[in-house]
Parts: structure tokens; sequence; C-alpha cells
């Protein structure tokens, strides 16, 4: 059974830095392709950073423009958790966080940007 627990989210002033984790569980972490994702207030979900690409390898990433440059996404193949750091916040990154796999996301955290 697949199972997604995020976590790291928390206020933060603009300009400030976080990073979350996944926790992973149920299936073969070092060769899945997984995102990040996130929904603000009164918004749909809104796609961040995937790592891995099929036909390319488990390591690459992709972005959103939104974020492109500000946020990285890494795995720890040993520990079977995705990360996701994030620099230079900014208040239009306030949502709620969650990493996602065919369709199955954890709970999500939440990640508030404000001074």
């Amino acid at each position: 059974q697949m199972r997604l627990v995020e976590s790291g989210g928390g206020l933060v002033h603009p300009g400030g830095s976080l990073r979350l984790s996944c926790i992973t569980s149920g299936f073969t972490f070092s060769s899945s392709i997984i995102s990040w994702v996130r929904q603000a207030p009164g918004k749909g979900l809104e796609w961040v950073s995937t790592i891995g690409e099929v036909g390319v390898g488990p390591d690459v990433t992709r972005y959103a423009d939104s974020v492109k440059g500000r946020f990285t996404v890494s795995r720890d193949n040993a520990l079977n958790i995705l990360y996701l750091q994030m620099n230079s916040l900014k208040p239009e990154d306030t949502a709620v966080y969650y990493c996602e796999k065919d369709g199955w996301r954890g709970q999500g955290t939440q990640v508030t940007v404000s001074s």
C-alpha cells in the first residue's frame, strides 16, 4: 500500500526558505516519478515540480515557471524521502503542498509566506 507523508511546512517571511519532506513507502522509490503539487486558498491544484521522467531517468527534474530557480526537488533513495528545497519564498507561494504519485497524495503540509 502506497503511503506519502509530507512535513516541513510553516510560517516564513518573504525571502525566507523552507525544506519540505515527503516520507514514502509501498513502492519502488528510487525509480519512481514523483511530483510536488500545491493548492493555494480558494484555488485548484497547481503542479510545482517533478523528479524522474520515463525513458530519461529517475533524477531528471522539471519545474513550473513560477518556481524555477527558487525551488529544488531531490530524493534520498536510502531513506525513501522526497525533498523540496524552497528559497526566496514569496507570498504567492502560500499553499498546502503535497507530494503526488500516480494520482495519490499525502495529507499535505501548509506553507505560509507572510510578513
